[in-house]
């Protein structure tokens, strides 16, 4: 665990708590606000101080709770197989919450679905950032093709600059630029250790997306690799009455990159949800 004044503050916050997961792992997670509960849901590589600049509003409307995935920031290293949605569901119960909303950013989002089609009564509705999804196939490309090679040979330099290249490419100067980079460098080790222990179970929520029966945003920044944008149009076309948004100037780190934007646009829609 790192102990930078940061984390330790991260890691003694007012309403931090550690949530038990299997193989006697902890999760660090964070509660704050009042009203109808919110998870959200970070991608790989990265941790929950992906919403560090949006809980604050967000937290003005609904209880909102964000946590590290397993093996991530605070969160402890996996020591044998683990499953995103078996955690979540763990993240849920711990906090009482019998439905929430849950908004997830690539990786987070990918669990998300996951999440709702497996446990659909626990879901009050959806909001997917750059999401990835289980069973889409992503055309070749030279540059994922060095990112997936980087994660193979456990090149975490590699990895955490190939990350910065391709999901970040606005770059240090834009708008959560530092806090960016830091993640990325802080996480690119523990990320490696961790998926070597993620089971893959085969799902493939493309192929179910007509089962998804909750309201659903899908938000995709205009400067986010273009097999975002691709699979963002596939989600909406396929989740019945899916509402898609293009954000202007942000790419894969979008709540990072434009805030208030975003934020705007998550509680607009779960205002509608009713």
């Amino acid at each position: 665990m790192r102990q930078n004044t940061r984390e330790q503050e991260r890691a003694q916050g007012s309403d931090v708590h550690w949530v038990p997961v299997s193989g006697g792992g902890r999760l660090w997670a964070e509660r704050c606000g009042e009203g109808s509960p919110v998870v959200l849901l970070h991608g790989a590589g990265m941790d929950a101080r992906l919403w560090d600049l949006v809980v604050p509003e967000l937290a003005r409307h609904h209880e909102v709770v964000r946590f590290d995935a397993r093996g991530l920031g605070l969160s402890t290293p996996p020591e044998d197989v683990f499953d995103d949605v078996e955690d979540l569901l763990a993240v849920l119960d711990y906090f009482d919450l019998d439905q929430a909303a849950l908004a997830g950013l690539s990786m987070g989002g990918e669990t998300s679905l996951d999440f709702t089609l497996a446990h659909p009564e626990r879901v009050s509705a959806l909001v997917l950032i750059a999401a990835s999804a289980s069973g889409h196939t992503w055309p070749h490309d030279p540059v994922l093709a060095a990112y997936a090679a980087a994660r193979r040979d456990q090149d975490a330099a590699g990895l955490a600059e190939l990350e910065l290249s391709i999901w970040a490419p606005l770059g240090g100067t834009a708008p959560g630029g530092s806090l960016i980079k830091s993640m990325i460098e802080d996480n690119a080790q523990q990320r490696l250790v961790s998926e070597r222990h993620f089971v893959d179970l085969g799902r493939n929520a493309v192929n179910d997306l007509k089962q998804i029966a909750v309201p659903t945003l899908v938000i995709a920044g205009d400067c986010d690799h273009p097999g975002i944008a691709v699979l963002a149009d596939r989600l909406v076309d396929g989740i019945p009455d899916a509402v898609g948004e293009r954000m202007p100037k942000a790419d894969h780190y979008l709540p990072l990159r434009a805030p208030e934007r975003f934020a705007e646009a998550l509680l607009a829609h779960l205002a509608r949800r009713g």
